[in-house]
């Protein structure tokens, strides 16, 4: 089963009239890369909710997103008495000072006193263990949610990547034909290059014979095929038996790319050049989509 690392998942509940909302974004990322947007009332539980989404998202980029709404009648503030008494009795010596006689306009002191600073401050609540049992299962349900979306995501990104494998292994198979041209050709062209009088040319044949030999032995690429034929069938088995893989399949996916530069660097043929530069393309293909692969 394979999961990608982009993911959506929103639940909520209702705690005595509250309504609690949980969103849970995920990208992919190198890392575990957690941003959480919470109300200051669950801050004295961000080490646990973090452990609970990083415990079951594993890796990517997440941003979990908590929005509490007030009950019907609930305040989110309250008025600092003692701070508004102060201001009062302050704005009532300054205009006692300020005038040689007492005013007879009437002066809106409360409008000047709500504009003050700190007059408004949180209402002092503390966070009700039920509220938070309940919050813990929404999340709970909206990670499942987003596993659920990773899982979908995660199955289109086997099938492609899975493809792209399976396609790099039958290049392999369309090269072989072109094998026994192409070192037919090296000959040739090795024997054109000693002239049209070569028999007349005082040299060591044996000798010739000896170093044509290691000269197409250094060409071969049958390991290079064995071994590129041998990392696509460990990448498909990986793909299709461990869930955790993103980072296995790149390193993987680099192997591959070691073997057909060394077999494009080794080609000296036009149509088994053609066919390593598409499976350089289907390699590339896979790289992409792998790092979304959690």
């Amino acid at each position: 089963m394979t999961f990608s690392m982009t993911g959506y998942g929103k639940s909520s509940c209702q705690y005595n009239g509250r309504m609690l909302t949980i969103e849970i974004r995920t990208l992919n990322s190198k890392q575990g890369d957690l941003n959480l947007r919470i109300p200051s009332i669950y801050r004295e539980k961000e080490l646990e909710l973090r452990d609970i989404v990083s415990s079951q998202l594993d890796r990517g980029k997440i941003d979990l997103s908590i929005q509490r709404d007030l009950a019907e009648g609930e305040a989110a503030t309250e008025l600092n008495e003692s701070l508004v008494d102060a201001f009062y009795k302050l704005f009532k010596k300054l205009e006692a000072n300020m005038d040689e006689e007492p005013s007879k306009n009437t002066v809106d002191y409360l409008s000047l006193i709500m504009k003050m600073p700190d007059v408004l401050k949180p209402a002092a609540i503390e966070l009700e263990e039920g509220e938070y049992a309940s919050l813990k299962s929404a999340l709970i349900e909206c990670i499942s949610h987003v596993n659920d979306f990773r899982q979908q995501e995660g199955a289109k990104l086997e099938l492609v990547i899975a493809d792209g494998a399976k396609n790099i292994k039958a290049g392999l198979e369309r090269i072989v034909p072109f094998e026994e041209d192409r070192m037919n050709r090296i000959k040739k062209r090795i024997f054109a290059n000693l002239g049209d009088d070569a028999e007349n040319i005082a040299f060591d044949k044996d000798r010739f014979e000896q170093e044509l030999i290691y000269y197409l032995e250094k060409l071969d690429i049958t390991e290079e095929k064995v071994r590129l034929e041998a990392h696509c069938d460990y990448f498909l088995k990986t793909l299709q038996e461990e869930a955790i893989k993103g980072k296995k399949l790149s390193f993987i996916a680099q192997e591959m790319g070691r073997e057909i530069n060394t077999l494009g660097s080794k080609a000296q043929h036009s149509e088994m050049q053609r066919i390593v530069v598409e499976m350089k393309d289907e390699l590339e293909k896979i790289k992409e989509q792998t790092l979304n692969v959690l």
